[in-house]
């Protein structure tokens, strides 16, 4: 295990948000406690989940390590960015806002999501992770286009 259980709270998010950056699976995956509570808000009757199959709950170390890669595997990596707009820490919990810029690798649409991540540090090991995005914005960019799109 790399990370030290002398870490804060915002030591470990920062440590997450710079390996996530790095894109390392493996290395992002070795910040979370196993088993972990993975949550995404996501209206999940609302939107197919072929076209997103990293959007889903998680419980270990491995499926984290799994989401970073199913989502590296379907966006363009040169056309990715995050902004992280604020970090608040209270104790063990924190919460990221910010707004991601992706591009849909299979139908070319990029995209910006809004965020919100609940982070909760135990230990120097994220224990939950809980996303709040824009998943209209997502589900858009993969959505094949039909006969009213022009294709």
């Amino acid at each position: 295990m790399s990370t030290p259980p002398f870490m804060s709270t915002r030591e470990v998010v920062g440590e997450l948000l710079r390996r996530i950056g790095e894109g390392d699976p493996e290395r992002v995956a070795e910040l979370y406690a196993d088993p972990c509570d993975w949550r995404l808000d996501w209206p999940e009757a609302e939107h197919g989940r072929a076209a997103t199959p990293w959007i889903r709950h998680r419980s270990t170390r491995a499926d984290v390590a799994d989401h970073f890669r199913e989502l590296a595997g379907h966006h363009v990596p040169e056309a990715a960015g995050t902004e992280i707009e604020r970090i608040f820490v209270d104790g063990s919990d924190a919460i990221v806002l910010g707004e991601i810029r992706q591009t849909a690798r299979p139908t070319g649409r990029a995209y910006r999501a809004r965020f919100a991540l609940r982070l909760t540090v135990e230990g120097g090991l994220v224990t939950r992770h809980h996303v709040y995005e824009d998943s209209l914005a997502v589900a858009q960019a993969f959505e094949p286009e039909g006969p009213a799109g022009g294709s």
